[in-house]
């Protein structure tokens, strides 16, 4: 098999604290179209990255400031590319909206108690749903005119509610936890009556510490998470979203990948080619590939490369984009965004 290697590509530099998380804008680099990605800092500032189609290299397009009081914890484009959720430690999410260029804060989200830590867009952009330290995962219904509307409020967490994360094509929420649980969210009927339908890793098989984060693989069916543990877990389940008659297919655990980081693992992410990237504490991201074929009693997955001293402190994030050959952006505690590029 071929050497693989994950090349610097550009290492961006602006925030003056550090980088907590990224997001690619799904609607960019297809078709001519430049790629563009957001970062958010404890700076309290967003910072828009575009690439150069002429020399591929990224620079920093706008600044948003004077919005958020405090750390800005999380970003989400909409699928549509043309809205920017961003949730604060200043207990608010603020929705951008791209106006010829300039973006503009169109609407502010208030109601949790305290830190927003994440915010996710379903695949339709018609809903919006934000998690806190306050324990609870709130779900917003878009209106027209840039309204959002708050139309569940849900609370079966025990502690910190560190990622949300809507299902790639089913209205069906993720959220994990300082409390070690994934919990899975699904509105059973049309009345906005959102119930908790499955605690991944109950009563076993589940993570004995922070759950920090979730990804999706492609097609819905599998679930990556990573943990405090030190681990990552699959998860698979047979039939995505809601059944005929009513029913949830229930997700299972399929395998659980230990001994490739050192300290917390924050940050996990699926490319659209299979390949997962995961970012941790001991300064150093990891890319796995599915080895189920290839061995009938070997791992499910195998690690295909490892890169040392990515960052030079906590790498916080990992993100690979969208487009035909994905690059990878990874945010750390040292200020800085780098973008990677996976060469033989």
């Amino acid at each position: 098999m071929e050497r693989l290697e994950l090349k610097e590509v550009q290492k961006l530099e602006g925030h003056t604290d550090r980088v907590w998380s990224l997001d690619w804008n799904p609607a960019t680099g297809h078709a001519g179209i430049p790629l563009v990605f957001a970062s958010c800092s404890g700076d309290k500032t967003v910072r828009i990255w575009e690439q150069n189609l002429s020399n591929n290299l990224f620079s920093c397009k706008a600044v948003l400031e004077e919005t958020h009081t405090r750390t800005v914890r999380s970003c989400a484009w909409s699928p549509s590319g043309k809205l920017l959720a961003t949730a604060s430690f200043d207990a608010t999410t603020a929705i951008w909206e791209n106006v010829g260029g300039d973006f503009e804060c169109v609407s502010t989200l208030e109601g949790h108690e305290n830190e927003v830590k994440s915010v996710s867009w379903n695949a339709s952009g018609t809903l919006l749903a934000t998690c806190s330290r306050d324990k609870s995962v709130w779900i917003w219904e878009v209106q027209p005119g840039n309204e959002f509307e708050c139309v569940s409020v849900l609370q079966s967490h025990t502690q910190d509610v560190k990622m949300v994360r809507w299902h790639p094509t089913e209205d069906i929420l993720f959220s994990c936890s300082y409390d070690n649980t994934i919990k899975v969210w699904a509105d059973e009927g049309d009345s906005d009556d959102w119930q908790c339908v499955q605690t991944l890793g109950e009563p076993n098989n589940g993570h004995t510490s922070t759950v920090w984060a979730l990804s999706f693989n492609t097609s819905g069916d599998k679930l990556i998470s990573c943990s405090d543990d030190l681990t990552l877990k699959v998860w698979e389940t047979d039939s995505v979203g809601m059944q005929p008659g009513g029913g949830f297919a229930p997700w299972r655990h399929r395998c659980t990948l230990t001994g490739y980081h050192e300290r917390t693992i924050f940050s996990v992410h699926w490319s659209r080619g299979g390949i997962f990237a995961s970012g941790a504490a001991d300064d150093a991201i990891r890319l796995f590939v599915d080895n189920s074929e290839s061995q009938v009693d070997g791992p499910l997955y195998k690690l295909l490369l490892k890169k040392e001293k990515a960052h030079d402190m906590d790498i916080n994030y990992v993100q690979w984009s969208p487009g035909e050959k994905p690059l990878l952006a990874s945010a750390s505690d040292d200020g800085t965004v780098k973008v990677w590029d996976l060469v033989s």
